[in-house]
């Protein structure tokens, strides 16, 4: 398989995201003196913009790329969830597992940007983990979905908002494992140690650090060999793949485990790198089982969105003419 037909095959995979989705907003103004209230800026606001977050952005980062995405998920029964339901309509994705909740609220997240600057944030949300009668929704929904749908991944996106409750990930881990669906995971602290069984477990260096309460500063392959022992002791997954920031990421299936160097770019924002991370590995491992080549892939299109300001999805086109820049003979022929 060459790098276009790889490419070509994304249209053909059914991926489920489940997790906490998000409505990011951004209010775009210019700061020219400081509040006489307060030593603060007054930031003129010029222009107000909605984005699909957490969750929510790692399913636009797989229908970017041509995937038949559904999300699942808990969300308020509100003007933001009405807002979020509409946006994942409009870019292609599948909403019809959403759970709409009288208890709950969706979670926004409102940043204040001056000059591609972030000045502030604003954040309302609930993080407690879903009620028993929530939690049976989201799972009936689930079991339909993968009924119905049969998809090849089911995608965890944590962040720790209470939407993957224990017995969520336990009981879907348990029945995809059944069904032959490759599961995925982006943790967070309070479910670290949960996924037992996962095929792909990607936290971030910071994550793993606090998670096995590492106090090792830097990064090397000898410390993430390391950790790629522990977590497998403790979790029995397939795959450790681990972002380290400006370091490039780190993968370890027990047989082959490297280290993939970053690429040069222009950073202008890291917001929500690791959501297309965790997207393109999953696809791309998803249709060709290679796991240095969902590395290598995952690598480039983290560095990507860094060069965007605010949370954005990867760009198929841009994603494949990099991959054949920069990837190796092997990976393109």
């Amino acid at each position: 398989m060459n790098i276009d037909d790889l490419f070509g095959q994304f249209k053909n995979i059914k991926i489920g995201v489940i997790g906490d989705v998000m409505l990011d907003t951004y209010l775009w103004g210019n700061v020219d003196r400081i509040s006489p209230e307060a030593p603060v800026p007054i930031v003129a606001v010029e222009s107000k913009e909605y984005r699909i977050g957490g969750a929510g952005n790692v399913a636009l980062n797989l229908a970017s790329l041509g995937a038949q995405t559904t999300v699942l998920s808990v969300i308020g029964d509100d003007e933001d969830g009405k807002q979020l339901n509409g946006m994942f309509a409009n870019a292609g994705i599948n909403a019809n597992y959403l759970i709409s909740s009288s208890t709950r609220i969706t979670t926004n997240k409102m940043r204040v940007i001056s000059r591609n600057q972030q000045m502030m944030r604003l954040d309302t949300e609930v993080t407690s983990f879903l009620q028993l009668p929530e939690e049976q929704l989201l799972l009936e929904a689930a079991l339909k979905y993968i009924d119905q749908e049969n998809p090849a991944v089911l995608l965890f996106e944590d962040y720790n908002k209470g939407v993957l409750t224990e017995n969520v990930i336990t009981t879907l881990i348990a029945l995809c494992k059944k069904r032959g669906i490759l599961t995925a995971v982006d943790p967070k602290r309070k479910n670290f140690f949960t996924y037992r069984e996962v095929d792909i477990f990607k936290p971030n260096m910071k994550e793993v650090k606090d998670g096995l309460n590492i106090v090792e500063s830097g990064v090397s392959k000898t410390l993430l060999d390391n950790i790629h022992q522990q977590l497998y002791h403790l979790l029995n997954h397939q795959i450790s793949f681990v972002t380290l920031s400006e370091y490039g990421t780190y993968f370890n299936n027990g047989i082959v485990h490297k280290i993939i160097p970053s690429h040069r770019r222009n950073i202008a924002d890291v917001s929500g790198a690791g959501d297309t991370v965790i997207a393109v590995a999953s696809i791309v491992y998803a249709i060709s089982k290679d796991v240095e080549l969902m590395a290598e892939m995952a690598n480039i299109a983290g560095g990507l969105v860094c060069e965007e300001v605010g949370t954005v999805s990867i760009n198929k086109s841009k994603l494949l003419e990099e991959c054949k820049r920069l990837l190796k003979t092997q990976f393109i022929n």
